[in-house]
């Protein structure tokens, strides 16, 4: 594979996550929350709304210090959402002892 190829599922790889916390969001805390958690993030910790993907750990710890033990109800619907969009169609259950078990699945769908 050329590194063009790689950077272009990359790209798609991240426009689709970006999507899915988007979609996921809205769902759950409707627009005017979701901008809200949109103007957090990019205050407080320098992620904006098409950066999530790349900044996966930082996002993570974003939602875990703002939404608390509800974070892994976000997450665990972000997964499903992602999962969903890539044709996979599966329950996921986070297991709520590990604070990067978020990220480590979204990496393991990551292009290499």
């Amino acid at each position: 594979m050329t590194l063009q190829q790689t950077i272009k599922k990359t790209d798609k790889y991240e426009e689709m996550l970006n999507k899915a916390v988007d979609k996921t969001l809205n769902r759950v805390f409707g627009s005017t929350a979701t901008n809200i958690i949109y103007t957090h993030l990019e205050n407080n910790y320098a992620i904006k709304k098409n950066e999530i993907a790349k900044k996966l750990e930082s996002f993570n710890q974003a939602m875990q210090e703002y939404l608390n033990s509800g974070a892994m109800v976000v997450e665990k619907e972000i997964l499903e959402s992602f999962y969903s969009g890539l044709g996979l169609f599966q329950r996921v259950e986070l297991e709520g002892n590990r604070n990067n078990e978020f990220v480590e699945r979204l990496r393991t769908l990551m292009p290499q």
